[in-house]
């Protein structure tokens, strides 16, 4: 592998958006915005990644109206004020070689929530002393996420015609901040994903019941986006493959949701899983190395295209093997990303050591060119950053 190339590190094409490795940094909500608006700790944030290597960054899960956040400090594009902030981050990320991405959300039954450190559960007195007092939710049904939960406001049609347009709104101002890529969020338990699980989309209307009837919604809402998003940027959506809990949703519901997905337009289906109850993201799915790599397998097999793998990717050579063992098109990084933000350049320089440091930026490269020259005549030899991890069967 070493010296010939790797096909992580090979370009991947989506319409008009070329990327330029096959390594990306999940949408990882930071919970540190005020009212919605990014600021220099975002830029910062997610500046670092594209610095790091990654050919595709996502800012986090973006709100598309104030009540659809899953805290008071979640991200927001329901107005046009907070636009600018994401343009400088947007800007940054395509200027340092990455394609800037931003996914949009819904918290539905899980909004209204506390930040994590703060408890990541329902709001209390506590919090409400800290400033941040809860809200009426909505959901597919009057079903709250546990006990002790809020019972979120069954949603009418009216709402949900609101929300479609909500989503075409916050897309539009994607676009005008400058991303590329725009994924919508239809997984962890949050409003779409409530609307496709039986467990807790309870509606005997159009919008529940049956599978078709399940994913009525969640589809109108991407053909909805799909039509102002523009034809030559690619769209994304998240997915929980799997709901990890008896009677919930299955693969093989992803399989036929991801077959409807394509035929609207969708480019890439983003597989992770669980979160549908509790507020961990996939509390009731069974983890390890690559656990949520076979579900991306599945649906790039079965409905014949592109996926993107998450959950537990560890080391360079994991990464490699699922995209050069056809298992996704995509790998994405996010807890390893904060842990080391050059992840993407320790793990293509790893994985070709003829590459040297033409991956970093020039900025670094050059200083790092003459490092190696110093400890290689010292005699030393470093051993690679991202190599981290030793895990049976994962390198």
């Amino acid at each position: 592998m070493q010296g010939s190339g790797s096909s992580l590190s090979s370009a991947l094409t989506l319409r008009s958006v070329t990327l330029k490795n096959r390594l990306a940094v999940s949408p990882m909500c930071q919970y540190s915005a005020t009212d919605g608006v990014a600021d220099d700790y975002h830029l910062v944030h997610l500046g670092r990644f594209a610095l790091g290597g990654a050919g595709l960054v996502f800012v986090e899960a973006t709100a598309v109206v104030p009540e659809g956040r899953i805290t008071h400090g979640d991200l927001g594009l329901w107005r046009d004020d907070q636009i600018p902030g994401l343009r400088r981050i947007a800007g940054f990320l395509s200027a340092h070689g990455a394609v800037p991405a931003i996914q949009l959300a819904h918290a539905g039954r899980k909004a209204s929530m506390q930040r994590p450190w703060n408890g990541n559960g329902p709001l209390n007195d506590d919090d409400v002393r800290r400033g941040d007092r809860p809200w009426e939710i909505v959901g597919p049904s009057p079903v709250p996420v546990d006990e002790g939960w809020l019972v979120p406001r069954e949603m009418t049609p009216g709402d949900m015609a609101a929300l479609r347009d909500a989503w075409c709104q916050a897309a539009r101002r994607a676009l005008d901040a400058g991303f590329q890529v725009l994924e919508v969020h239809a997984a962890h338990g949050y409003l779409l994903h409530s609307f496709l699980s039986p467990l807790s989309n309870r509606r005997t209307d159009a919008y529940g019941g049956d599978l078709e009837s399940r994913c009525r919604f969640p589809l109108e809402v991407v053909e909805a986006v799909r039509a102002v998003w523009p034809e030559d940027k690619p769209l994304f959506v998240r997915v929980s493959a799997v709901d990890g809990m008896e009677g919930g949703w299955e693969l093989d519901d992803t399989v036929y949701l991801a077959r409807r997905l394509k035929a609207l337009g969708v480019d890439v289906v983003d597989c992770s899983s669980g979160g549908l109850a509790g507020s961990a993201t996939a509390a009731r799915v069974r983890r390890g190395p690559g656990f949520q790599v076979p579900f991306a397998a599945r649906v790039r097999e079965d409905a014949d295209m592109a996926t993107m793998a998450v959950g537990l990717i560890l080391t360079p050579r994991q990464a490699e093997e699922v995209v050069r063992g056809g298992q996704a098109d995509i790998v994405a990084i996010g807890r390893e990303a904060l842990f080391n933000p050059n992840w993407p350049v320790h793990a293509l320089g790893e994985l070709d050591e003829k590459s040297g440091f033409e991956p970093w930026p020039v900025q670094s490269g050059w200083w790092l060119e003459n490092r190696d020259r110093a400890l290689t005549r010292l005699g030393i030899r470093q051993t690679p950053v991202s190599s981290l991890w030793d895990i049976e069967g994962v390198d």
